[in-house]
């Protein structure tokens, strides 16, 4: 009697890829979205530190939800793989230490100011 055999996964339909990626190079590269920001200048270092913070805590959440969707479609298209559920895992658990490292990063940051009298 013949195994049973999950179907491989299919890849995206190249006209939706296609679509995906102009999308994301006419927002980037839109002139009316460059004309309409403005240069801001910084007036304290404290001002540049909260800044900073900030895009790290971006940064941080982005990467972290890039990876808990990363995790999830491995784990869905495992088929039962233990080493796919592993990895899959594996990268769920990367996700959350992601979430708690932008969660902390402020804290962080408040306790490193204090501790420098900033």
């Amino acid at each position: 009697m013949p195994r049973f055999r999950f179907p491989r996964p299919r890849r995206p339909p190249q006209c939706l890829v296609l679509a995906v990626v102009s999308a994301g190079c006419w927002l980037i590269g839109s002139p009316a979205a460059w004309a309409a920001s403005s240069v801001l200048a910084v007036a304290t270092i404290d001002q540049t530190i909260s800044n900073i913070t900030t895009w790290i805590v971006g940064l941080l959440a982005g990467l972290a939800t890039l990876f808990l969707t990363i995790g999830g479609v491995r784990y869905l298209m495992a088929g039962g793989d233990p080493g796919e559920v592993e990895k899959a895992k594996g990268a769920l658990r990367s996700a959350g230490q992601g979430y708690m490292l932008a969660i902390l990063a402020p804290v962080i940051v408040t306790v490193l100011k204090k501790m420098v009298g900033a």
